[in-house]
Formats: C-alpha cells, sequence, structure tokens
C-alpha cells in the first residue's frame, strides 16, 4: 500500500527533523540587469555533489549517488509526479492489477530510445530478467523478489506474475533502483556494461542525455527533447554536475555563486552558515533516511568463521554495543538536531514503527547503560576487553562521519569493555568492500527506494539482503513476506512491529539516527523545493534560473 505524500511528511513532523536545500546566489545570467522568465527556463543548471557514482548501469549500483544521475538519464514503467509519493505511468500508459497475483502493463506508442532503438515490451522484460540474474552484490536485484515469472503478448504489454498475491508494495517496485528500464540491443544479458560504454551508446530514455562523461569529475546533461514521460519537458536547457571530494569546497561554491544547485552532503555546521547567508534561501523537504552499524555475523568478534566463534558471545558484543550507544549525544554534538535518534528499522513516521531497541538496551528510556552492557557480556562468559574492528566511510556520508564515529568509539571504550579499531576507506572502495566480509562492523546509510515500511525490511532481512552480512532468520522472513500481502492496514502494522521486534533481539543491524534530505541551490533559483519531495528522488528537471 502505497504512503500518500502527506503521510510521509509526518516523517519529519514526528521525528522533528529538518532537512535542509539551500539556494546560493549566482547573480544576473546575462551579466547585467538580469534576465527573463524565459531566458532562465532555457539555462544551463550547475549543480553539486559529494555523492559519487558506482556505476551508470542500473545492475550493479544501489547507493544514493548512482540513482541521482540514473533518474535523469533513464525511464520506470511508474514513476511519481514531482512533489509527489504516488506511483502513476512513466513509460506505461496504464497498469493495474488483472488478478491477485498478476500486474499488466500497457506501454506507450512509438517509444524509442535516444539512439534511436525501439522501446518496446522487450526492453522491460529483458530489464528485470537481466537484474535477477546479474545479482550483482552491489546491484537492487533483491527488491524483485516477488517476481515468479515476465510475459510479453505483445510489444506493448508486460504481465508480471507474482509469487505473492495481493503485493502492496508491486506499484512502488516498479518506481523503485529495481525498475529501471534499459535497452535490450545495448546491454549484456548477463554481465555489467561500463560507464562509458552506456555514454558512446547513447543508451537513455529520461528527460537528459549525457553530453560528456568525466566519471566523478565533471558531467554535462543535455535536455532531450523526445522524452515522454510523467515528469514533462525539464525546466532548463541542460545541467552540468560537479563532483566534490570535500563538502567545505562545496559550501564555498555555493556561498561563491559557482553552483545553483548542491546536494549531499553538507555538515550540520556548514547547514547552520548557510542559513545566516542573506544570499542563501533554505528550503525543508521530507525524508526517510537513516543511519545504521551493520555487524558481519561471519567476522565479527565471535563470528561463526573467527577461531574463537560463538554465537552466544557474538550476540553479547551486538547486546553490549546496543547498550552503550548514546544517540542523543550524537544527534546534539555531531547533527545539532537535523539527525535524531532512531530506535528501530522502521524509521518513525512510517506505518508500523515502534521503538524497539529503546525499550530493549540501555537503560530502557533511551539513555546507555554500563552496568547492563557489562552483564550481557560477563553472563555470555566474556573477560576482558573485546577489540572491534570498525569502519566508517568519510564522504559518501559527508565528513561529519568522522565526528559520529569518533564519538561512537568513544562511548564503547569509555565502558573499558571494547577497544575500537576505527578505520576509514573512500566510498568507491567500501562500497564493495563492505559486501566482501573486509569490514567486521561497519557503518551504512540508507536512502529508501520507496515511501513504504516494507523498504526497510524486504532489502536487507530476505534471502541474505543487500548487506551481504550472513544474517539469516526464517521467522523474519516469514514475517516480512506475511506483511506484503496483507491488505488490512491494522493487520499489516501487527506484522511489521513483530518484525521489527525479532530484529532488536538479533541485532544484525543497529539503528543510530533518522534524518532527511539535504540540498543547496541560489536565490534566483526556482523549483527546489518540489525536487525534495516524498518520492526521495532529486530531479534537476524541475529546477530552473
Amino acid at each position: 500500500m502505497t504512503k500518500s505524500t502527506k503521510a510521509l511528511r509526518s516523517v519529519i513532523a514526528l521525528a522533528g527533523v529538518s532537512a535542509f536545500a539551500l539556494t546560493a546566489c549566482t547573480g544576473p545570467t546575462d551579466g547585467g540587469g538580469g534576465s527573463t522568465a524565459s531566458e532562465n527556463a532555457s539555462s544551463v543548471i550547475a549543480y553539486g555533489t559529494t555523492d559519487k557514482v558506482v556505476a551508470l548501469d542500473p545492475a550493479g549500483s544501489y547507493d544514493n549517488g548512482s540513482f541521482m544521475m540514473i533518474n535523469q538519464i533513464y525511464s520506470f514503467l511508474l514513476n511519481s509526479k514531482p512533489g509527489g509519493a504516488d506511483p502513476v505511468p512513466d513509460l506505461a500508459e496504464s497498469s493495474s492489477f488483472t488478478k491477485p497475483t498478476e500486474f499488466t502493463v500497457k506501454l506507450k506508442s512509438d517509444l524509442k530510445w535516444a539512439n534511436g532503438h525501439v522501446l518496446d515490451s522487450k526492453d522491460v522484460k529483458f530489464s528485470f530478467d537481466r537484474q535477477k540474474k546479474i545479482n550483482d552484490p552491489n546491484g537492487p536485484a533483491s527488491l524483485l523478489t516477488n517476481i515468479e515469472s515476465i510475459a510479453t503478448p505483445d510489444a506493448s504489454t508486460v504481465v508480471f506474475t507474482l509469487k505473492q498475491a495481493n503485493d502492496q508494495t508491486f506499484p512502488q517496485i516498479l518506481t523503485s533502483p529495481a525498475a529501471v528500464i534499459v535497452d535490450d540491443e545495448v546491454f549484456p544479458a548477463d554481465k555489467l556494461l561500463s560507464d562509458e560504454e552506456i555514454v558512446k551508446a547513447n543508451a537513455f530514455y529520461g528527460q537528459y542525455i549525457i553530453d560528456s562523461y568525466n566519471k566523478n569529475s565533471l558531467v554535462s546533461l543535455k535536455a532531450w527533447p523526445d522524452y515522454k514521460g510523467v515528469l514533462g519537458k525539464p525546466a532548463n536547457a541542460g545541467a552540468t554536475v560537479k563532483y566534490y571530494t570535500d563538502q567545505t569546497n562545496m559550501k564555498l561554491e555555493v556561498k561563491g555563486g559557482q553552483i545553483d544547485v548542491a546536494n549531499r552532503s553538507l555538515s550540520a555546521t556548514d547547514i547552520d552558515d548557510l542559513k545566516k547567508d542573506s544570499n542563501v534561501t533554505v528550503h525543508v523537504g521530507p525524508g526517510g533516511e537513516m543511519r545504521y552499524i551493520v555487524f558481519n555475523f561471519d567476522t565479527m568478534p565471535f563470528g561463526a568463521k573467527t577461531p574463537e566463534a560463538d554465537s552466544k558471545k557474538a550476540l553479547a558484543v551486538r547486546q553490549a554495543v546496543a547498550d552503550l550507544v548514546d544517540r542523543q549525544a550524537i544527534s546534539d554534538q555531531v547533527y545539532k538536531g537535523t539527525y535524531l535518534p532512531m530506535w528501530s528499522n522502521v524509521p518513525s513516521g512510517f506505518v508500523g514503527a515502534n521503538e524497539s531497541f529503546k525499550q530493549a538496551y540501555g537503560d530502557g528510556s533511551g539513555n546507555p547503560s554500563a552496568d547492563k552492557a557489562k552483564k550481557a557480556m560477563s553472563d555470555a562468559g566474556i573477560t576482558g576487553p573485546v577489540t572491534i574492528k570498525l569502519q566508517y566511510n568519510p564522504d559518501h556520508y559527508g565528513n561529519s562521519s568522522g565526528d559520529e564515529y569518533a564519538m561512537v568509539k568513544d562511548q564503547l571504550e569509555k565502558s573499558g569493555l571494547f577497544s575500537v579499531d576505527l578505520q576509514s576507506t573512500e566510498w568507491v572502495t567500501y562500497n564493495a568492500a563492505s559486501k566482501k566480509d573486509s569490514y567486521p562492523v561497519f557503518q551504512l546509510g540508507w536512502f529508501p527506494d520507496f515511501s513504504d515500511a516494507d523498504n526497510y525490511l524486504t532489502p536487507f532481512f530476505v534471502g541474505g539482503g543487500f548487506m551481504n552480512n550472513h544474517y539469516s532468520n526464517s521467522e523474519v522472513e516469514k514475517l516480512i513476506a506475511k506483511q506484503l500481502v496483507t491488505a488490512d492496514k491494522a493487520e499489516r502494522e501487527k506484522t511489521i512491529q513483530e518484525v521489527q521486534n525479532l530484529l532488536a533481539k538479533d541485532i544484525s543491524t543497529l539503528p543510530l539516527l533518522q534524518g532527511a534530505q539535504v540540498a543547496v541551490s541560489g536565490t534566483n533559483v526556482k523549483g527546489v523545493d518540489s525536487t525534495l519531495d516524498a518520492s526521495f528522488k532529486f530531479r534537476l528537471g524541475t529546477v530552473s534560473k
């Protein structure tokens, strides 16, 4: 069941978190007394970000930086209009459940890729089959577990047969990273295609095509006139996307007017500073971002493949960490309230969210408890400090991650129960290494694919999940499957809460903080508010000068 924009905005209202889009004044484009509305509408937008692209191939990326670019150059069967979150036809002309286990899509007529190839039902079936076949550890194939088969009766018809009837999230799945449609005449069926080959093949169908591409340095996008999707003609002629290695440099270029829009990531201190700048406009948008710690069940202390393997001791280590972490201190001191404590695997504001971790760990009211942590370790027979190798990423989640994890280290070590070996790695390496057992305990963040509680459950905990941390619980998977097909809202909410309670007992991940979207742009820039919406997709096409 999809959530309305109004419902999603309650994430912010309930959490009390503000995410900021900031606008830096770039000045008149004609070098004199300003420019007309029509001239502004046709101007090129300069966009800045610290997020990196892992891959332009949708089967090989499941990260915010890649998805931001993917949203500009590809389309989906269903998408959401700027300012909303409900799925509506994009490449599709229409879509509906024709049977409880059958979802039928009719495509728009005369669709063609930017390279001139025909875009039809073969491309659609190919795209989904390819995601599932490649099943790349960095990809989003885990979102497609309910698809049994796909039929294409004719060039304009696609029929999805589902394993479970009445899937409450399937229309939203069709708007997600796993549902990007690609050109079957360009992409191989069983392996990833490099960014360079994708750009060379001009294999795009979106508001923009890529005009020039210097990966994670500078990308030029050009508006594509033949796009027929729900987003419509972009409000600008194109965009340049500049990638920053240092968020401070990005902040300075916002203030100096070298970029029109910046999104992900600025520190809470940077945001606070920019709010005081008379040339900066601050916007507030909904979100559902979470930050959490992942435990690798094979390689963490006492993990299944360590010399001292002991599942009871490994659980005690996770429990002690959960008892000791002070979320409120991190929120106050590092993020100045732009992120707030998160007490379960489903963020506050989503249907079914509870506070299972708050009730089970620390003092039971949100504060840490060293005594409870010591008891957990002692009861498991653990003596002496346990060494934890804790890895975090300094660029993908912003420079404040360093301060965040320095506080986590300090909180754990003050108890005398842990010695923390804290290390950091840049995102492109980090993203792959975290899924290859390189990090026993590590940081991750999550930007939802769509606005439903299930997006915090199925991708994480079904079939091993995208984290590849070797956690498995058949009862958790059974309940996740149940809530997916439960039409009764109250019953579904109850089941989602049961899942969270079980996850809190196992602690395969430790939720820390929840926040919302963060972006920046100039006082003469319009359309930022409509791209900071409950769909969680940043759309350059809404922005104009």
